[in-house]
């Protein structure tokens, strides 16, 4: 980027104050800060004049916690971290804002640059040439309400917030000493509240605080922390009991035992809500799971479960199961009945299972309560106008109807007396708010259909929006765990709980999981095996958690991938198929007995088999680092099977299998050599005739899996999976992006009776070719095995 700026540029940036390192750096981004110069006013010296009339600074002995940083460098941190997408009038907003001095410091600018972000990616007008009439407008106090203009933090300030964090914590810090994670715990809290402080004056004070609280470090504070080992508890396939697998470090250890979340007065409770809430949960962490039952689990889910019950585990709380079940159009007992066996089997006990059904009766009674406070309204509007409506901030025309009105027409929708989409209940927020979300939603629509929980009491049903944070109140839930894009309904939820004066969660957004070549929507996925794409729901290639469980995945596997992927905050990126396969890999290494099959057989015989014998007895262990797995009998016979991948017609230099007059050794039996090849008449090997060296006087050094023939032997099918999608991101359009070759059947493998005889559910690794599980699909003739992963990552 140094070479593509010539000197004329690089002087002109030297003489406006830019450093070195920044100019090194800018590239292509230069016309765009000479811009921001210009505009901003610092350019003819209009900003500077502006800036230091703007009294930033504090006056007396009051010491600020706010950090002015010069404008060039703001400038710069403006034009390289603000995205190119956002539309240049909203650009222009924050350069301005830098020359005349309401942007002066790095948390300012960052505040800027979310805010921004945030408006734009909810207006859907992510896009530098909008014309003007298209971007989102946002009126001066709005932007500087976000960016702070007039705040003032000081260091009194920064101790009183400080104080109080550690009077929470003080327990634990007294406890851990300088084990304590300050960053966690005190300073990321305080941050919170104090938006606009310099981060590294809070740090400082904060770690003198602990230091003032605890002392100078002791030698026992300085000798290096010992790792520990702990167990999770893990609930293998239903056949299989329960085990304790012992592991390096919790699995869950990395969720963070404190959450900082956007603040908002609404999300306040009154101290009479916080003792009812206390009294309410035996003063516990409660957290809930709650899936929509309209599809099965996917691995987006199994993050969500590992969050949700294992946050509550890691702080000693409980979990409760609810089904979000408000749409009955799409839900089915079907569903709920494999939801519950799923996290189940993940090995997640829920402290009690409950459906957002169960609550019908209040909700409905605190709609009727709303409407009588002027704060919903029965209209109807089509889907379309209203979204018309938003996009154009305009009111409803039923908006302003009289309360008796609402009510009565409420009892009409109640008593089936409208068609669907005839009316629906909205909340009345503001239809001029940033935020969609509260522009008037709908809070009850009508539906006809059957509800799997409460069968055909009802016809009209509250929305996911309205639903979720008044039963989490209900359920007196401390910790409300969801995915980020949730994070813009925040203020809709604490908007309803205020509203109805009822306790508030604490709200806290995570990033989602997604895997590349795979999809989650519940859509999609109902549409792969409506096509007959896939089986079914738990097809291998499914990423459902039955379709992952079938192809031989352990629930210790995912929760272990969980685990690595970790808890983050920042926009979801995809992850590489080879990490979760790395996890079972790691896992199946430990616990799969191991067997052999070849999946494309190729037979030999041995010529000087003992003719006095029909086969020789083997004892084979069933893992070689893990002696109290046993063994298991297997015979050499006088025809055994090998792989076709393990013969050449000609010798190659590097090469270690079968070829004629070459020799390999069979795996826990006897070297062999290829004395002769019969050939099909299609002129491929048909038959390789060898001999055998019962005292192992040949060192080959090639070593190849093989079978017996039978009955020590049978044929079994095997089924090859890759990814279902060819690229990483499949999009809108994966229907055409299906990979031809995610399922390859193999109907001729042949396996040892060991692994012959296995049931569904039951893992192997297949020496030299990969893991395989049992599929439910075998029978007493013949068996399936389904390819989990390969015993190498394939993805290069």
């Amino acid at each position: 980027l140094d070479s593509e700026m010539d000197d004329t540029k690089k002087d002109y940036l030297r003489s406006i104050g830019l450093e070195e390192q920044a100019i090194k750096s800018l590239g292509s981004q230069y016309e765009e800060l000479v811009y921001g110069y210009e505009i901003s006013g610092l350019g003819t010296g209009e900003g500077r004049s502006r800036r230091e009339s703007s009294g930033n600074g504090l006056e007396g002995e009051v010491r600020s916690a706010m950090v002015a940083v010069p404008e060039i460098k703001l400038l710069y941190s403006a034009v390289t971290k603000l995205k190119p997408s956002l539309p240049r009038e909203h650009r222009d907003m924050v350069f301005c804002a830098i020359g005349d001095g309401r942007i002066w410091t790095t948390p300012q600018l960052e505040e800027a640059r979310f805010f921004l972000e945030k408006v734009n990616a909810m207006s859907g007008a992510q896009a530098n040439n909008l014309p003007s009439s298209d971007v989102t407008r946002i009126s001066e106090s709005e932007f500087e309400a976000a960016i702070g203009v007039g705040v003032l933090i000081t260091e009194a300030d920064v101790e009183k917030v400080l104080d109080h964090q550690i009077d929470e914590n003080r327990e634990s810090i007294v406890n851990q000493r300088y084990n304590f994670n300050v960053g966690l715990h005190l300073v990321r809290p305080a941050m919170a509240k104090l938006r606009f402080a310099d981060g590294g004056i809070v740090k400082k004070k904060a770690a003198e605080k602990v230091e003032m609280l605890l002392g100078p470090k002791t030698a026992e504070d300085l000798a290096p922390a010992r790792r520990t080992r702990g167990t999770i508890s893990e609930v293998q396939t239903p056949a299989k009991k329960q085990t304790e697998i012992e592991v390096e470090e919790d699995h869950f250890a990395g969720i963070p035992g404190t959450m900082v979340a956007r603040d908002l007065a609404s999300s306040r409770n009154s101290s009479a809500l916080i003792e009812q809430q206390k009294k309410n949960s035996e003063g516990r962490i409660v957290c809930r799971f709650p899936p929509e039952p309209n599809g099965y689990l996917h691995i987006g889910h199994a993050k969500a479960l590992y969050m949700d019950f294992g946050y509550a585990r890691k702080m000693n709380g409980v979990t409760i199961l609810r089904f979000d079940d408000t749409n009955p159009s799409k839900e089915k007992e079907e569903f709920i009945e494999s939801i519950k066996e799923v996290v189940a089997w993940m090995g997640y006990k829920p402290y009690k299972v409950t459906f957002s059904s169960d609550y019908f009766d209040q909700l409905h009674e605190f709609a009727i309560r709303l409407i009588k406070e002027g704060k919903a309204y029965v209209c109807h509007q089509k889907s379309e106008e209203m979204k018309k409506g938003r996009e154009k901030k305009t009111e409803s025309p039923w908006r302003n109807r009289p309360m008796e009105e609402n009510l009565q027409l409420f009892q009409d929708m109640r008593m089936a007396k409208f068609g669907e989409g005839e009316a629906v209940l909205r909340l009345k927020i503001d239809m001029q708010s940033l935020n969609p979300n509260l522009q008037d939603p709908v809070a009850y629509r009508i539906i006809y259909a059957h509800h799997p929980h409460v069968g055909d009491k009802w016809c009209i049903y509250p929305t996911y929006d309205y639903t979720h944070c008044i039963v989490d109140s209900l359920e007196w839930v401390t910790h409300s765990l969801c995915t980020l894009e949730f994070e813009v309904r925040r203020d809709l939820y604490y908007w309803i709980l205020e509203a109805l004066d009822l306790y508030r969660p604490f709200v806290w957004e995570f990033a989602r999981l997604t895997l590349e070549r795979t999809i989650v929507s519940k859509r999609s996925l109902a549409k792969l095996v409506e096509l007959g794409i896939v089986r079914s729901w738990d097809d291998p290639r499914m990423p459902t958690l039955t379709g992952l469980r079938r192809k031989g995945y352990t629930p210790s596997a995912i929760t272990k991938f969980c685990s690595v992927v970790g808890v983050k905050r920042s926009d979801n990126t995809r992850i590489g198929l080879h990490l979760l396969e790395h996890c079972v890999r790691a896992d199946l290494d430990v616990q799969a007995p191991r067997g052999m099959a070849v999946l494309k057989p190729l037979r030999v015989f041995i010529e000087n088999f003992p003719a006095d014998a029909a086969s020789i007895p083997l004892k084979i262990s069933n893992h070689p680092k893990n002696a109290t797995m046993g063994d298991h009998d297997m015979v050499f016979t006088p025809v055994v099977y090998i792989d076709r991948s393990d013969f050449r017609v000609k010798d190659e230099p590097g090469y270690f299998g079968l070829a004629p007059n070459k020799s390999a050794l069979l795996r826990h039996a006897f070297p062999v050599t290829v004395k002769e090849v019969v050939f099909s008449s299609s002129g491929e090997p048909e038959e390789l005739r060898a001999t055998y060296d019962p005292k192992k006087s040949i060192k080959p050094k090639g070593v190849l899996h093989w079978v017996p023939s039978e009955p020590f032997s049978e044929i079994i099918t095997v089924r090859m999976y890759e990814p279902l999608f060819q690229s990483d991101e499949p999009g809108s359009d994966f229907l055409n992006n299906i990979n031809p070759n995610s399922l390859v059947e193999i109907a001729d493998a042949r396996a040892d009776s060991f692994v012959a005889h296995a049931k569904p559910g039951d893992s192997f690794q297949f020496e030299r070719c990969g893991y395989f599980c049992c599929d439910p699909d075998s029978t007493d003739t013949r068996r399936v095995f389904n390819l989990t992963v390969p015993l190498r990552d394939s993805y290069g």
